[in-house]
């Protein structure tokens, strides 16, 4: 008489149950590395409130302030969302150029969420705690426009079609990276509060931008490791630093806003120029 061990039984039914869910899995939805580049992009993120909140704001909490560490934490998390941003630029690139599993969009959508909107909304709030003439609950109110700005810019780029090569409204990650540079020029709050709601309504605005592909995704590419290095000497202390990061950060702003000036600009001369030429087809 054979006698079956039901434990044994039941865990031989688990492992066929597995096997069977592993090959029935498809391979769209295991991971490429476009995915492994946006998971990097995601833990850049959380590791960007991380330092925020480690070398920032419990400093300030504990009245600990006086040292380089606070300098040195906030460089290094402006750092980790400059480094989220060019996973964020490679991952589409090679999402292109090899293949890209079916969960690509939905990983590309919720890192940047991480980096470009949880992480820079956080860093909005604690710039109002330790800031001299910070607001907290001012600058709270105003994390959360940011917040809600990339969440309904994420959900909107999902579900919409626009002409190819173009953005509408401003990507999160310049966004993001726009919104810390208004923080680092250290100007008074009112003035960077306006920039930082002006950010949020250009992320959600019908405002067109170009997509960084060819010459202007190696020139974003070269001013992010430029930044990086302006971050770098800013933390280090370096002399003449803190005038550096100064002009960066305001150029950072300028470009964010000068970027779609240019391209309305040239697309009214378009259409002027196409007007002209219909015109003069007519009178032929």
């Amino acid at each position: 008489m054979t006698v079956i061990d039901p434990d044994t039984q039941a865990t031989s039914w688990v492992s066929e149950l597995e096997e069977d869910a592993a090959d029935d899995m498809p391979l769209s939805t295991r991971l490429s590395i476009a995915d492994t580049l946006t998971l990097g992009n995601a833990t850049c993120g959380f590791m960007a409130v991380y330092f925020t909140t480690t070398g920032v704001l419990v400093p300030h909490l504990m009245g600990r302030t006086d040292g380089g560490m606070t300098r040195h934490s906030a460089a290094t998390a402006v750092m980790l969302m400059l480094l989220a941003s060019v996973f964020d630029l490679f991952d589409g690139l090679v999402a292109r150029k090899l293949r890209s599993s079916a969960m690509g969009a939905e990983l590309d959508n919720l890192s940047d969420l991480i980096s470009f909107g949880l992480a820079p909304a956080y860093f909005v709030v604690v710039w109002g705690m330790v800031a001299n003439d910070g607001h907290q609950h001012v600058s709270a109110v105003a994390a959360i426009v940011v917040l809600l700005a990339v969440v309904l810019r994420l959900a909107r780029f999902s579900c919409t079609t626009v002409r190819d090569g173009i953005f509408q409204g401003m990507p999160s990650p310049m966004g993001a990276l726009t919104i810390i540079s208004a923080v680092l020029l250290q100007l008074p709050f009112l003035p960077t509060l306006a920039i930082i709601v002006g950010v949020a309504w250009l992320m959600v605005s019908r405002v067109e931008y170009p997509k960084p592909r060819g010459r202007l995704a190696i020139a974003t590419l070269c001013w992010i490791f430029i930044s990086m290095g302006c971050l770098a000497a800013w933390a280090a202390d370096s002399p003449g630093a803190q005038r550096l990061l100064q002009a960066g950060a305001a150029l950072q702003v300028v470009m964010a806003a000068g970027i779609p000036l240019f391209a309305a600009i040239r697309r009214v001369n378009t259409i002027r120029g196409n007007r002209r030429e219909a015109r003069a087809t007519q009178l032929r």
